[in-house]
């Protein structure tokens, strides 16, 4: 068996969603979150024309859980994302403050720390 492990926001809570439109796909990359993930994983695991099959059909499967964060370690996380790292810095700047003013704006992220809605998605398949 084989199987791949994907940590995600859950952009299905509201504030969750609203940094990753923001920030735009710089920051949050096209396996970044649950819904965008499984598109991108959905024929990961798939023979190429030409070639054998290596794996029976795959299975996705996503397990809830959160992180402890504070706005700024937040914002330092998705600092380091390699869409923004490769931004001119002023646009590297202004998403990342676009970021954190909003999540200072949000009851459920200004005042200190906060649990970060995610999910561990796992991809999984058999060898034929």
């Amino acid at each position: 068996m084989l199987a791949g492990l994907w940590n995600v926001m859950d952009d299905a809570v509201d504030w969750v969603a609203e940094p990753v439109r923001i920030s735009g796909p710089a920051a949050i990359g096209p396996r970044d979150t649950p819904a965008s993930w499984r598109v991108e994983t959905a024929h990961l695991l798939r023979a190429s024309p030409g070639m054998p099959h290596r794996f029976g059909p795959s299975a996705q499967v996503g397990f809830a859980h959160g992180q402890q964060r504070t706005a700024q370690s937040l914002v330092a996380t998705l600092a380091t994302r390699a869409g923004l790292l490769v931004l001119p810095e002023d646009e590297r700047q202004a998403a990342l403050e676009r970021i954190h003013e909003f999540l200072l704006s949000r009851p459920e992220t200004a005042r200190g720390e906060f649990t970060l809605p995610m999910q561990t998605c796992a991809l999984r398949a058999h060898r034929l």
